[in-house]
């Protein structure tokens, strides 16, 4: 990723927003969204999917119901605002991406489902699909969402906790991915959201 895109040359660089380009690589980008999912940080990785995988954000600060409402500008605002001062910023979450699908065919060569967990205070707001019976239910999340592979961390973000299985395609990134990794105190896995089959535990 430094070689690709520079990212070692920054003080090179004759002025002063030529720096800053270079030196706002995806690590800020990861490091703001370990902070504040609703960041321009956030914002930036959100647009990344909806580009890229066609899912665009449920929720950005408020939630989102149509590309047309205000909650679908502001959220665009920020995104444009984290990216316009970054160097190729879509390029380089590309490269983390692929990347992380490498890692993740070495860690399992077979294509086996991930069973991650989710905490959220605020189940209720999500748009319901489809209940079915043993509390499962079809959700909608937002277009890029975390989990934690362990259940009883995942309480510490919610009084309600769902359990789904993801397929490693849809793993953006996941903590130990890269050496010194961030966000690896909460076992945390930024998943690519869209529509999840979900069950509530306990």
């Amino acid at each position: 990723m430094s070689v690709r895109f520079h990212l070692h040359h920054w003080e090179e660089q004759t002025t002063d927003a030529a720096r800053m380009s270079i030196r706002n690589s995806y690590m800020r980008f990861l490091k703001g969204w370990m902070i504040d999912s609703n960041s321009i940080a956030g914002a930036v990785l959100k647009h990344w999917v909806e580009r890229r995988m066609g899912i665009s954000p449920t929720y950005h600060k408020a939630c989102i119901e149509d590309v047309s409402s205000e909650e679908y500008f502001s959220y665009m605002t920020d995104a444009m605002n984290g990216s316009v001062h970054t160097s190729a910023i879509d390029s380089q979450l590309d490269l983390l991406y692929e990347y992380c699908q490498y890692e993740l065919r070495k860690l399992r060569p077979r294509p086996e489902l991930f069973t991650l967990f989710r905490g959220t205070h605020d189940a209720e707001e999500y748009e319901i699909l489809e209940e079915s019976g043993g509390r499962e239910q079809i959700v909608r999340l937002n277009n890029l969402v975390s989990f934690t592979d362990e259940s009883e961390r995942a309480w510490e973000f919610g009084r309600t906790v769902w359990r789904t299985f993801v397929p490693p395609s849809k793993i953006f990134y996941y903590s130990g991915l890269l050496p010194g990794s961030i966000l690896k105190g909460e076992n945390e896995y930024m998943i690519i959201g869209g529509e999840y089959r979900v069950k509530r535990m306990r």
